[in-house]
């Protein structure tokens, strides 16, 4: 099946949960397989590391271990600097600009999984446009750029969101918005969505996927939808939405997370146990 990579353009400073490591999970409950691509907290307090760090899986992996977890589990999370050791040296500049730098804008365009299929939030719409045709350049099938009205690089439920789309299968890149009500769900507040410490976004993920109600799964099921449309597995964001909902009611979605904890604690084990 189709491989999606989802990953933000990043420093969108809002304080948010986890949003995108969350849907990551709804996107693998539905079936679709996924690589998601993300760092250490930039700009929030928290990035998508060091939740899944919290959450018990092993991020320290080499490429090689990750394609097994996308290849076992249906999904792995690729930690950017072992994947980019270049990348590497700019980490720690990066923390002290603290703002979103042309190095988060190359984080989708590195791709380093090889997957045709991209969902990229970007924290700014005059980016998606760009981004778009670049992706669509480097061999892309379907690419579904978000930005919501709120400033947030994903789909918001504060209002309309602006979403970019490639396909190569028409070769066109359009650009159309998409609200909360459009898909039944009901519109909150940028302060609903805030995380915190690790440990309270930890507990949010938890949550979410348990099947907790309110504004914090609408968004999860927004950008789950996205994701899944973008990997083709659906055809429309409307029923990619009704997809993840149903990966997490029944549990796929919690599945998938318990499922990537074993087996990158497991590849930890067999990788200091052999000997020198």
């Amino acid at each position: 099946g189709p491989l999606v990579d989802t990953c933000g353009t990043g420093g969108d400073a809002s304080g948010t949960f986890n949003i995108s490591t969350t849907a990551a999970f709804a996107i693998a409950g539905a079936g679709v397989r996924v690589a998601k691509h993300g760092n250490r907290a930039v700009t929030s307090k928290c990035g998508s590391a060091d939740v899944l760090e919290g959450l018990g899986v092993a991020i320290e992996l080499t490429p090689e271990q990750v394609k097994r977890c996308v290849e076992e589990v249906g999904i792995g999370f690729m930690y950017a600097p072992a994947f980019h050791p270049a990348m590497r040296f700019v980490g720690p500049a990066r923390r002290e600009i603290g703002f979103r730098t042309i190095f988060n804008v190359l984080g989708p365009l590195t791709n380093p999984a090889g997957a045709r299929h991209q969902l990229v939030g970007v924290g700014h719409p005059d980016i998606a446009s760009k981004l778009a045709t670049v992706l669509g350049v480097l061999g892309s099938d379907h690419a579904v750029l978000v930005h919501a009205a709120e400033g947030l690089d994903e789909i918001g439920i504060g209002g309309p969101s602006n979403v970019t789309e490639f396909d190569a299968r028409t070769g066109e890149t359009r650009t159309y918005q998409v609200t909360p009500e459009e898909f039944g769900l009901t519109r909150a507040t940028v302060a609903e969505l805030r995380g915190g410490s690790v440990s309270e976004n930890v507990a949010i993920t938890r949550d979410i996927l348990a099947g907790d109600n309110g504004p914090r799964r609408s968004i999860t099921l927004l950008n789950a939808g996205a994701g899944i449309y973008a990997a083709n597995a659906a055809g429309s964001f409307a029923e990619g939405i009704e997809m993840a909902a149903q990966a997490i009611d029944s549990g796929a979605a919690a599945q998938k997370l318990d499922a990537l904890v074993t087996l990158t604690q497991r590849l930890i084990e067999l990788q200091t146990a052999v000997p020198a």
